[in-house]
């Protein structure tokens, strides 16, 4: 079976920044930049990004693309023979199905609130009525599982349609709607009044909140949020470059994704921050801060329906494209192991991942006596984004610059092939030696940090 192509650069780009750009990053980024010192934190992250972020992209990228498969088979392509690297690639296609574990069901929540906002159901509602509904809402079996299935529709079957006509296609007015979308929104809020304190949390830089927090714990946090917003480490990535010809070099490609991913978490800061200071409203950080703090903020905005069915709309976007570009890695898992057809491979892991959803949807109802590491979705968050995502950046990274692996020379040409920005061979030493440790202190700093707290 001849591989399936992306039909353009472009499309390769917005799919990957798809991908990356997630809830994680737009609802979190700007509270942590505020708390651990605005535009300071801000500049940190950045180049967290440039000497940690991007690196491992480029290598997922050249692994896709140098084996032309998925994470299921690419090690399996590139590694020497007799070695034992394609054994990760269990643990990568375990990764992807665990993050849809519990990301089919929080962009669930996304698109139900955006109806709810559209409907007009949160008109009239003082703080702790709306709070209320979020309560109500996820303490319902038949709506989560409902709204859950509605996502595991929605993206298997923009999936089903095929790499070019529907997948690529989706992902193009996906990625340009939610950034247009949130620059509106953008532009509205930094102009309500008293918006301008939020701006200065967010935005000035803060060096009593480094001495605060510690600068170690500041730099933790930029290292921390610039790793997991790229969501590397699964093949979550790769699986975008064995889509790609030769003609563009990766380096360049990467640093363009990261920028649009920066750039979407940065603009959601100019949303939500501000909005939440024009209303005399605390932007503590995660799904309290979406569900039950912002919805009184569209109810005190002129026009708040529409403002907020479009705030909702923009995390369905940003949840949406994360869903569909990670059902399209299951699915070439399935048609890389087995040569099934896609529509086959559809089917069969629309039921699996469904099936799979279930405990995190019933995890707040069902299954809410359940409360180890505080329960279904912290537990499935906790194994993927402190265990198998910086391992699997890991061990990408070991894979392409160890001679037991793919090796440096193999992985700099691929990296390097076409036109572009490249990777200088300067940074060899950093690469073979700087990068890996950086992400094997990480790892054990995670758990160092989660025990310490």
């Amino acid at each position: 079976m001849s591989r399936e192509k992306l039909s353009s650069r472009l499309g390769f780009i917005l799919l990957s920044a798809g991908c990356a750009i997630g809830l994680g990053n737009v609802w979190r980024f700007p509270f942590i930049a505020g708390l651990y010192g605005g535009a300071i934190f801000v500049l940190i992250y950045l180049a967290c990004l440039v000497i940690f972020g991007v690196p491992v992209m480029i290598m997922e990228f050249s692994v896709g693309r140098g084996s032309g498969k998925s994470a299921a088979r690419s090690f399996h392509e590139l590694e020497p023979k007799g070695k034992k690297w394609h054994l990760f690639s269990w643990a990568a296609m375990a990764g992807n199905y665990l993050l849809m574990m519990f990301y089919t069901t929080v962009s669930g929540w996304m698109i139900a609130y955006m109806v709810k906002i559209a409907k007009g159901d949160f008109a009239g509602l003082n703080p702790d009525q709306v709070s209320g509904v979020f309560g109500s809402f996820v303490s319902s079996p038949g709506q989560m599982v409902g709204w859950m299935i509605l996502v595991c529709v929605l993206g298997f079957g923009i999936c089903a349609g095929g790499l070019v006509k529907s997948v690529e296609k989706v992902a193009k007015i996906m990625m340009i709607g939610l950034f247009v979308i949130v620059a509106i929104l953008a532009i509205r809020v930094v102009t309500l009044p008293g918006a301008g304190a939020g701006l200065e949390f967010y935005l000035k830089p803060n060096l009593n909140a480094i001495k605060q927090q510690g600068l170690f714990t500041v730099l933790f946090a930029a290292l921390g949020q610039a790793f997991f917003t790229l969501s590397l480490g699964i093949g979550s990535m790769a699986i975008f470059g064995s889509y790609i010809n030769k003609e563009k070099r990766l380096a360049g490609e990467a640093i363009t994704v990261t920028i649009l991913d920066t750039g979407a978490a940065l603009l959601a800061g100019l949303v939500v921050i501000p909005a939440c200071f024009a209303f005399g409203l605390s932007p503590t950080g995660g799904p309290g801060l979406i569900f039950m703090t912002l919805p009184n903020v569209f109810n005190g905005m002129g026009l708040g329906q529409i403002w907020g069915a479009l705030f909702f709309l923009f995390m369905t976007f940003a949840a949406m494209s994360t869903v569909i570009a990670v059902f399209e890695n299951i699915i070439a898992f399935a048609m890389d192991i087995t040569g099934c057809s896609r529509i086959k491979s559809t089917l069969i892991n629309f039921f699996v991942v469904v099936i799979l959803s279930l405990p995190c949807a019933l995890g707040f109802n069902v299954l809410s006596g359940f409360t180890v590491m505080g329960g279904v979705l912290d537990l499935e968050d906790f194994i993927l984004s402190n265990n198998l995502l910086p391992l699997g950046a890991l061990i990408y990274a070991l894979f392409c610059v160890s001679k037991l692996g793919w090796g440096f020379d193999n992985f700099l040409k691929e990296a390097n092939s076409g036109t572009g920005l490249g990777l200088s061979a300067k940074l060899k030493p950093y690469l073979i030696w700087g990068l890996p440790l950086l992400l094997a202190i990480f790892y054990i700093c995670g758990y160092i940090n989660m025990f310490a707290g």
